[in-house]
């Protein structure tokens, strides 16, 4: 099969136009299939989820992960880490079963059921003391009662606070696969943070406390190991099935067509992967562990004006459905790009 800039030399040469006309050509082509995927992400959003939509298709992406094997300057230097201001946040009970204990910017959610406490994510070392151990204590929680930590994935962010929990209560900790093995890696970047390995996610895993069940689905992309959730909580009484995206932000290497055109493959598949599990399960609440993506510190301040209101976090199962098309016209105008770039380089 040809390439896509050998077949626009060819068409171009059968037209006359040259090959300084088939580069421009090829261009133009580029550049409309980029508008078109960027306006996809654009129409998907409006004004529910700009903050998906600049960090994924405004703002400048990263080159890829961090590969240096270096002590955290917040974990070497705690005086160095934030100011408390910066990060704390209220807890808040959001459903009947389900408690936010994250800060302003990064979540942890604790799932209540009748035999103990399902914990997803546990952000930075130097604040999950506090706004977990201690937001669950302000909620009427007992931290003693956690028995499953689901890491999303092994950024610092997200598994701070994972090792001390697993070595203060005796926690079961769930990751994916290849970030296990990069925590093992990389001992100094997780110094106080790098849980003893423990459960290995598998796609479809299905953890059941009680009469709770969170199943796990593996969506790589934003780290190889990323996992992404589906389950139930309760509003009032009544079922509400929650898609939980474990990783948004554009992390790998993606700044040269290889390995970036690939990159971006995994993480478009992805996307659409949990999005057919929160289609299947009738998911209406989209969470994450940002709150620049699902907006959970500034819905939170809403639930105590909601009265007999909708729920703020129950967008509604198209609206869940929309998060995961801007993810995908974001990831699709980047790789887009790379594309572009290589087939300019390959005419040249």
């Amino acid at each position: 099969m040809k390439s896509r800039s050998a077949s626009v030399v060819a068409l171009a040469l059968v037209a006359g136009l040259g090959v300084n006309g088939a580069f421009a050509q090829l261009k133009r082509d580029f550049e409309a299939e980029i508008r078109d995927a960027l306006q996809s992400a654009k129409t998907a959003s409006e004004f529910e989820f700009l903050g998906t939509l600049v960090r994924t298709c405004l703002l400048p992406q990263s080159g890829g992960e961090d590969t240096r094997d270096n002590v955290p300057g917040y974990v070497a230097n705690p005086a160095s880490a934030p100011p408390r201001d910066t990060w704390y946040a209220e807890p808040a009970r959001v459903f009947d079963n389900l408690y936010f204990v994250g800060g302003k910017i990064h979540s942890s959610w604790a799932l209540t059921t009748r035999e103990g406490i399902i914990l997803i994510d546990t952000i930075y070392p130097y604040n999950s003391e506090e706004l977990i151990i201690g937001g669950m204590r302000k909620l009427g929680l007992d931290p003693k009662n956690i028995r499953y930590v689901l890491i999303s994935h092994a950024h610092g962010d997200h598994i701070g606070g994972a090792a001390m929990l697993q070595t203060r209560y005796g926690v079961r900790v769930v990751m994916g696969g290849p970030d296990w093995d990069w925590v093992a890696k990389y001992p100094n970047r997780y110094k106080t943070m790098a849980p003893k390995r423990d459960i290995v996610a598998s796609d479809g895993m299905k953890i059941t406390l009680g009469d709770t069940t969170v199943t796990i689905w593996l969506t790589p992309g934003h780290t190889p190991g990323t996992l992404s959730y589906t389950f139930a909580v309760l509003d009032r009484g009544k079922p509400v099935n929650v898609a939980y995206s474990g990783g948004t932000a554009f992390n790998f290497v993606n700044n040269t067509p290889d390995p970036g055109i690939k990159n971006f493959q995994t993480y478009i598949e992805s996307q659409k992967h949990i999005a057919a599990k929160a289609a299947s399960t009738g998911a209406t609440v989209l969470l994450s562990n940002h709150s620049e993506f699902d907006n959970a510190f500034n819905k939170n301040r809403m639930l105590a004006g909601r009265g007999n209101g909708r729920h703020p976090y129950e967008i509604g199962a198209d609206w869940v459905q929309r998060y995961f098309q801007v993810m995908q016209g974001c990831a699709r105008a980047a790789q887009l790009r790379l594309e572009q770039q290589s087939a300019e380089t390959a005419m040249r």
